[in-house]
């Protein structure tokens, strides 16, 4: 068993070393440029890179690995469920955000136009509950959660999307796609006024959980006087309910109410992106009944095929649990950002599969930060040269950053080598080096700041005492009084400060987050 477990990893390495090889030729061929890209498919924040085809996405859909073609040469359309805004985000709404930040820098960085969409749902049960519950309007409440959101986002390096659509400025598109259903026999109104989804007429559901009609109504039970003709039903259009506020509430040839929570993602995606775009994605628990319900909606009315593509990450897990709110287990991004700097945040997530789950605790992030640091000393200890230009896809380091990386966004994998270029760093003290682990550091959104600046932050104590210390351990020193410089080391170390000593002088750092910092 292990000589075939060896056998099978050395014929993995040998195909990814082979699938490089074509693009590695193309490269040197045209220096990393892309002739085929317009300026208008091209990032607007640094240049094309290449859009060689070698990018492979795992599609939820067709439950396999696909190399990536978008609908339209050079540019991507991706529509990414966003966060229904009746409370602050937690750290599963962070890791999805997350997800989709490398997804798209990652496409930009090999030369794609991206147009990514990410919606708010500012219209649901728990916010009007939430609005009432507050004693303010639903606009009030939504308003405010969706400032927190960019705030939490943008503390963690996260980009904002092209578009970023709310449900309710789309309930006209969303009646108009009911109405359409309904002339096609796959909508039904019930006597309360509300409208719902005829599952059993469309015959593709399922296919995105691979799950039969059966075997998905199973356990599932119609309510007295819902009006569903078949468990499986789903709401499109929820009548209004006396002691819902105006603000809740819409015109329409079914009476006054508001939409269900499926018909808005398909209403607003064909809205910004067309019939059929390339990728759709979202957290893994999105996938039934949300994305099924997706589908079925949009293809149902259209015909064509939603995404090309579909793109699920793992949970967040706290002691083997689905972190989530109705739960009760979770912590929200500011909770962690007032213990955790937020590159690390944003490295223990990133360093995981998305795919896989993500188990949350204290020892990884402290984990996360030490490894982190790693990073950062070598790019203190040597800095990167000037503007270094266009990373060179054929440098070793760079070409197999961009291997683990088209190989379905394998972040694991490309930070494995930003370790290797850190060794490489320290061993030869290389400024081209180090300009190239922050190139491709940059690619996944780290290790952008100032080295010096993330190695002493978190210190016990302020830059001014710490100096003096080290000012008067350089005196005791040079009084051969060792003791005392020994005692003054200890004392900074007690205090989370690590002295360095070298030809060039003393040096310091802060130690790894002790418990309760940044706590009140």
């Amino acid at each position: 068993a292990a000589v075939a477990a060896a056998a099978s990893r050395q014929t993995l390495r040998a195909r990814l070393y082979f699938a490089a090889c074509p693009a590695i030729r193309w490269l040197r061929r045209t220096g990393g440029r892309n002739p085929w890209l317009t300026s208008a498919h091209r990032p607007h924040s640094s240049p094309p890179i290449l859009s060689v085809m070698t990018l492979r996405i795992y599609n939820t859909l067709t439950r396999g690995m696909a190399p990536f073609a978008p609908i339209n040469p050079g540019h991507v359309g991706m529509y990414v469920c966003g966060m229904t805004v009746y409370d602050l985000c937690h750290l599963g709404h962070a890791r999805s955000m997350m997800t989709f930040d490398v997804i798209q820098r990652w496409l930009r960085a090999s030369g794609y136009g991206v147009t990514y969409v990410r919606n708010v749902t500012d219209i649901d049960d728990k916010i009007i509950r939430r609005a009432l519950d507050n004693g303010e309007s639903i606009r009030s409440l939504t308003n405010r959660m969706i400032d927190a959101l960019h705030e939490d986002a943008d503390a963690l390096g996260i980009e904002r999307p092209t578009h970023e659509p709310r449900a309710t400025d789309y309930v006209p598109q969303m009646l108009g796609l009911i109405d359409r259903l309904e002339q096609k026999g796959l909508a039904y109104r019930v006597p309360g006024g509300d409208v719902n989804y005829a599952v059993r007429k469309f015959d593709g559901y399922g296919k995105l959980s691979g799950k039969s009609l059966d075997e998905l109504r199973a356990g599932e039970r119609v309510a007295v006087l819902d009006g569903k003709q078949d468990p499986l039903d789903f709401v499109l259009w929820k009548s209004a309910k006396p002691e819902e506020p105006a603000e809740a509430q819409w015109p329409s040839a079914y009476g006054a109410g508001r939409p269900g929570w499926h018909i808005e993602c398909s209403a607003m995606s064909c809205a910004l992106l067309g019939e059929s775009f390339d990728i759709h994605g979202g957290g893994a628990d999105l996938q039934f009944p949300h994305h099924e319900n997706e589908i079925a909606q949009s293809e149902g009315a259209s015909g064509r095929a939603l995404a090309q593509y579909w793109v699920h990450n793992g949970f967040v897990r706290v002691d083997n649990e689905k972190m989530s709110k109705s739960l009760g287990n979770f912590f929200t991004i500011r909770e962690v950002l007032a213990r955790y700097d937020a590159e690390t945040v944003r490295f223990f997530i990133v360093r995981t599969h998305y795919r896989s789950d993500l188990n949350y605790s204290d020892v990884h992030l402290d984990d996360a930060r030490a490894s982190l640091k790693r990073l950062y000393t070598a790019l203190d200890a040597v800095p990167a040269a000037g503007d270094a230009g266009p990373i060179d896809w054929t440098e070793p380091q760079a070409a197999r950053f961009k291997a683990a990386m088209d190989e379905d966004f394998g972040t694991p994998e490309a930070i494995a080598v930003l370790f290797e270029l850190a060794s490489e760093i320290n061993r030869t003290r290389d400024a081209g080096l180090a300009g190239l682990l922050r190139a491709l550091g940059g690619c996944l959104g780290l290790l952008q700041g100032d080295p010096r600046a993330f190695l002493q932050a978190g210190a016990g104590l302020d830059e001014p005492a710490i100096e003096a210390a080290i000012a008067r351990r350089a005196q005791a020193k040079a009084e051969r009084n060792y003791a005392e410089a020994d005692r003054i080391r200890q004392s900074l170390l007690a205090q989370g400060i690590v002295l360095k000593d070298s030809a060039a002088g003393t040096t310091w750092e802060a130690t790894a987050r002790t418990p309760g910092e940044g706590q009140p």
